[in-house]
C-alpha cells in the first residue's frame, strides 16, 4: 500500500493538484487499489480530524490575522521599529524586519505577514532608492518568522499531531524567532552597508521612539494579552484566538477607524477561503498519516535512521535534510501532520525533547515559505511587487541562508527552546 499511496502523491504533485486534493485522492487511490480497508475510512479521518478543540484556534488566528493586517495595524508597528533603527544603515529594511516579528506575534502566519506588511513596506523602500528584487526579498523571508514567534498556526498543528502542549510550543518559539529575526536583520545591513542604502535620516531618539509607541499602543498591546493572558492561565490557546480576534475587530473599527464595516464581508470571505483551504488540508493529512501508521512506515523510517548512526547529532542532520527538501514540494501543515508521527519517535528516542524537536521542526519548515517551486512567501511577495519567481528566488538566496545559520543555532542549542519552559 505505501508504494501505490507515495506514487500516486507524487504523481498529482507533479500534475500541479492543490496540495491538499492530491494528499486526499492518493490516500483514496491507494485504499481502493489495495481494499486494505474500507472507503467510509477517509470520511470518518476527513470528519473527525478536524472535530478538535484545539484546531479551533487556526481558524480564529486566521481571521484575526486578517483583520489585523486591514486595520491600520501594520502602519503603526513599521512607525515603532523605524523609530528604533530608521536612521541606521539599512534602516527600513531592518524596520521592515522587525515589523515581521511584531506583526508574527499577532497572526500566526507566513504568508499573511507578508501581505499585510509587503503591501505598505516594499513601495516604501523602493521609494528610498532600494532595488525592488532586494526589498520584496526583505519581506518574504521576514514573512517566515510569523511560523516561529507565537502565537503560530503550525505549532498549533504540531501540538495537536504530537499530543504536545501548544501553550509550551508557543513559549518555546519565543528565542528562537528572534534569533532568527536577527540573523536577517544582520545580512540586510551588511547588504546595504554595500549597496550604500542610507537610513531615513529620521528621529530615532528615545523620545520619538516612545511617541511612535504610544501611537500603536493598542497594536502592541494585542501580542501581550494574547500571549499573556495564555501564559497566565486565564485562557487556553484557543479561547486566545478568539480574544484576539475580538480585540482586532475593536481596534481596527473603533480605535485607529481604518477598518470600516463594508471591510468585514471580504475580511470574513478571505478567512473562511484561506480556513476552508487549511482543514481540507488537515482532514487529508491525518487520513494519509493513519494509512502511514497502519502500514508501520514509521517503526520502518525509525529503525532506518538509527541504522545509519546511533549519534544524535547525525540523526537530526539526517531529519532537517528531510524537511528542507519536504519543505520545497509541501504545505507546512501538511507535512507536520504526516511527517509528526513518523518523525517525533524519532527524536524521543534520541534523547531530544519534544518541544525542543517541534520548535525545529517548525523553523526548518518555515524555510519553505521562501524555497521554490511551492515558496509561498515567493508568490505573496511578487504578487505584491511584480518581481517574477526566478529573480526573486535569487534575491532571497542569502536570506535562506541566514535562516540555515539560525537553524543550526536552534539544533544545537536546545537552551533556545527550552529556557523559559
Amino acid at each position: 500500500m505505501s508504494a501505490v499511496l507515495f506514487g500516486s502523491f507524487a504523481i498529482f504533485l507533479l500534475l500541479s493538484v492543490p496540495i491538499g486534493i492530491a494528499i486526499g485522492l492518493a490516500t483514496l487511490f491507494a485504499i481502493m487499489t489495495t481494499g486494505a480497508l474500507p472507503i467510509e475510512f477517509l470520511m470518518k479521518e476527513l470528519t473527525t480530524s478536524v472535530d478538535s478543540f484545539p484546531l479551533l484556534a487556526v481558524p480564529y488566528f486566521i481571521l484575526a490575522g486578517e483583520i489585523m493586517g486591514k486595520g491600520g495595524i501594520s502602519k503603526r508597528l513599521f512607525n515603532v521599529a523605524d523609530s528604533m533603527v530608521g536612521n541606521r544603515t539599512g534602516g527600513i529594511a531592518i524596520a521592515t524586519i522587525i515589523t515581521c516579528m511584531f506583526f508574527a506575534a499577532i497572526s500566526g502566519s507566513g504568508p499573511a505577514t507578508v501581505a499585510a506588511i509587503g503591501g505598505i513596506m516594499i513601495p516604501a523602500m523602493v521609494e528610498k532608492g532600494y532595488d525592488k528584487r532586494f526589498a520584496t526579498a526583505v519581506v518574504a523571508a521576514a514573512g517566515s518568522i510569523g511560523v516561529i514567534i507565537p502565537p503560530s498556526i503550525p505549532m498549533v498543528i504540531y501540538g495537536v499531531s504530537g499530543s504536545v502542549s501548544i501553550g509550551d510550543m508557543f513559549i518555546g518559539g519565543i528565542l528562537p524567532g528572534i534569533l532568527v529575526g536577527l540573523a536577517l536583520m544582520a545580512y540586510a545591513y551588511i547588504h546595504s552597508k554595500k549597496k550604500g542604502y542610507a537610513g531615513t535620516g529620521g528621529n530615532t531618539s528615545l523620545k520619538g521612539t516612545a511617541l511612535a509607541a504610544w501611537d500603536a499602543k493598542w497594536a502592541l498591546l494585542i501580542p501581550v494579552i494574547i500571549l499573556g493572558g495564555i501564559y497566565g492561565g486565564i485562557f487556553t490557546p484557543t479561547e486566545a484566538a478568539v480574544v484576539a480576534v475580538v480585540f482586532g475587530l475593536f481596534t481596527g473599527l473603533v480605535v485607529y477607524k481604518e477598518l470600516k464595516i463594508k471591510d468585514l464581508q471580504k475580511v470574513f470571505v478571505d478567512a473562511a477561503l484561506t480556513t476552508a483551504t487549511v482543514l481540507i488540508i488537515v482532514g487529508a493529512a491525518t487520513a494519509f498519516g493513519r494509512l502511514l501508521t497502519i502500514e508501520q512506515i514509521p517503526n520502518q523510517i525509525a529503525s532506518f535512521m538509527m541504522s545509519i548512526s546511533s549519534e544524535p547529532i547525525v540523526i537530526m542532520m539526517l531529519i532537517t535534510i528531510l524537511l528542507l527538501i519536504v519543505g520545497c514540494f509541501m504545505d507546512t501543515v501538511a507535512a507536520i501532520i504526516i511527517l509528526t508521527p513518523i518523525l517525533l519517535p524519532v527524536a524521543l528516542q534520541i534523547g531530544y525533547d519534544p518541544i525542543h524537536f517541534g520548535i525545529v521542526m517548525v523553523a526548518n519548515l518555515a524555510i519553505g515559505f521562501i524555497t521554490p517551486p511551492l515558496g509561498v512567501n515567493l508568490f505573496v511577495g511578487s504578487g505584491i511587487s511584480g518581481v517574477s519567481i526566478e529573480a526573486l528566488s535569487k534575491a532571497v538566496l542569502p536570506f535562506f541562508f541566514a535562516m540555515i545559520f539560525s537553524l543550526l543555532l536552534i539544533i544545537l542549542l536546545p537552551q533556545l527552546s527550552l529556557l523559559f519552559l
